[in-house]
């Protein structure tokens, strides 16, 4: 099996548009590489940021293998409507050498059945044997795997390796208390961007999956590396990460809401990054209120963050 790339922060990856929306796979090849080159230790796609029930499966495959021929480490989003095609992405995965997968739960189709549930995960991790796995969690999906479940996949699956949490401050104690403080060679990532502080310190995080990170890597790889000095009982990086968590607080959560993607590629666009203006369905826009909001907030944390970094100290030194 593969190194273990669940550690660091790693971006979901969004879809960038052609005009005539369509995927655009240069620009998505550019922005993996953008990431990397920040510090990210690699890329997710496609998950819920990268619009995967928009796009066609030969769509996903090739950006995948654009990723990945490009020599970025990727972790393959899996979710689908049924497991012949998460188990066929799961398995084009490993064959061009993508780095992890992350496990999305059966929808629609008796999604809150357990024993379902079970069926649908041992034929995505069957797929792909060799490849590190670990299962999403997410209020999205409409069904949260619990550690009975968790460990009677791992038993028969050794390349099911840990969780990605995004349903928030009480599932990621849950997840931490119950099942990955049970073993150590178990991973937990955070998987909401306003839970970062809590999943490091308070649940014993190895990394996250980030949405803001893909519009502001310096400052997201910032409050990680804060939040993991924290962990380790430094008082002052304890102060800091709150204060910048704190300070996100905002634009962090618009990962939590129905059109995350909306805003995160509007935040790109006022990066400059023209290529994020269209989605796939012409009528997926923010209204005016929404946008406007959006770019007061965008304002007002650089500005707060250029104040704030300078201060020195810990922040220097994680930065």
């Amino acid at each position: 099996m593969s190194k273990n790339v669940f550690s660091g922060t790693m971006p979901a990856l969004m879809t960038p548009c052609k005009a005539d929306r369509t995927p655009d796979f240069d620009a998505l090849v550019k922005k993996g590489k953008e990431m990397i080159d920040a510090g990210m230790s690699a890329v997710v796609y496609c998950g819920s940021m990268g619009d995967w029930p928009l796009l066609t499966d030969a769509e996903r495959m090739e950006g995948v293998e654009r990723l990945v021929d490009a020599g970025l480490p990727v972790v393959v989003g899996t979710g689908a409507i049924n497991s012949k095609s998460a188990a066929a992405h799961a398995a084009h995965a490993q064959k061009v050498g993508a780095a992890g997968l992350m496990v999305i739960p059966r929808v629609l189709s008796r999604g809150s059945s357990a024993t379902a549930q079970k069926h649908h995960f041992k034929a995505i991790l069957d797929a792909a044997p060799d490849v590190p796995a670990i299962i999403y969690n997410s209020p999205v999906y409409g069904f949260a795997t619990r550690a009975d479940l968790f460990f009677a996949l791992r038993a028969e699956h050794k390349n099911l390796i840990g969780f990605k949490e995004f349903g928030g401050k009480d599932d990621l104690r849950l997840a931490a208390e119950h099942i990955t403080s049970q073993d150590d060679q178990v991973t937990l990532m955070v998987g909401v961007d306003t839970e970062v502080y809590h999943g490091f310190v308070n649940c014993g995080a190895t990394g996250s999956i980030t949405g803001i990170g893909t519009a502001l890597p310096k400052e997201a790889l910032l409050l990680a590396a804060l939040a993991q000095k924290a962990a380790k009982g430094h008082a002052e990086a304890r102060k800091r990460a709150l204060e910048l968590e704190e300070a996100f607080g905002v634009l962090a959560s618009f990962d939590e809401g129905t059109d995350l993607v909306l805003y995160y590629k509007h935040l790109l666009v006022l990066n400059g990054e023209d290529e994020y203006v269209l989605h796939f369905n012409e009528t997926d826009v923010l209204s005016d209120a929404q946008r406007n909001y959006c770019e007061q907030q965008y304002t007002l944390f650089r500005s707060w963050f250029a104040d704030w970094s300078a201060q020195g100290g810990i922040i220097a030194e994680c930065m």
